[in-house]
């Protein structure tokens, strides 16, 4: 997989994922970055910033990796005491789930589950959008969203969903022990077969004229929520 931008690389060096290649700008000069790529002892291959060959056309700030694909975590290692873990139910669009990472990153929540099918998967614009967040995210991919929250439901964990038609206030929510929040999907919202294993459905109010809010919005709003409970504990 190809990844690019300083922010991703420096993140990448500094953990243990395998890089096949390293591609620089001349006169590239990020010294942090040299100094990784020499202590991993990686070869630089460089290039001309006048280059016309459409590999080099991406966002690069200089740097572009070729690393190993992106390694999901089971279901098992998301479930761990207190564990707080965000279900995404089949979002399509990467820039969502690379900004939903970046929050579940910095709040330090527990993980992401993702679909398989009809659902974006960990790319290029995933990793460049959640800004090496995802270095440092589990994220298990599963075959079947409510199977896997029937699974959670028997490992003790409580299911919290967010749909326009609900009347509890996502604040109002006990967000203690171990908690999925399910968030739907861009255009659908959560379908209706996950609805029926909600414990609890709960609303984001709207006070405008706007009847909903972006997929990545709403996650951060929830996530932030359960922080804040979590310091009230």
């Amino acid at each position: 997989m190809l990844v690019c931008g300083r922010n991703v690389a420096k993140e990448i060096l500094l953990g243990n994922k395998k890089i096949k290649k390293c591609y620089l700008q001349e006169g590239f000069k990020e010294e942090n970055i040299l100094s990784l790529l020499e202590k991993r002892n990686i070869k630089i291959n460089y290039f001309d910033k006048n280059t016309k060959d459409d590999f080099f056309k991406m966002p690069h700030q200089g740097i572009i990796l070729d690393i190993e694909d992106f390694k999901y975590s089971s279901l098992d290692e998301l479930n761990v005491d207190n564990a707080k873990v965000i279900i995404l139910d089949h979002l399509e669009d990467p820039h969502n789930l690379g900004a939903i990472v970046r929050t579940v990153e910095a709040a330090n929540l527990t993980g992401i589950i993702i679909p398989k099918d009809r659902a974006t998967d960990v790319n290029y614009t995933v990793v460049k959008t959640s800004a090496g967040a995802i270095e440092n995210v589990k994220i298990s991919q599963v075959a079947n969203i409510n199977s896997t929250i029937i699974k959670l439901k028997e490992l003790g964990f409580w299911i919290v969903g967010t749909t326009l038609n609900a009347t509890d206030d996502f604040k109002d929510i006990d967000y203690s022990g171990k908690i999925a929040v399910v968030i739907g999907n861009e255009g659908k919202g959560i379908s209706e077969s996950t609805i029926k294993h909600l414990d609890f459905n709960v609303k984001i109010p709207m006070y405008g004229k706007t009847n909903s809010l972006n997929a990545s919005v709403a996650a951060a709003l929830m996530i932030y929520e359960i922080v804040r409970k979590g310091k009230d504990e």
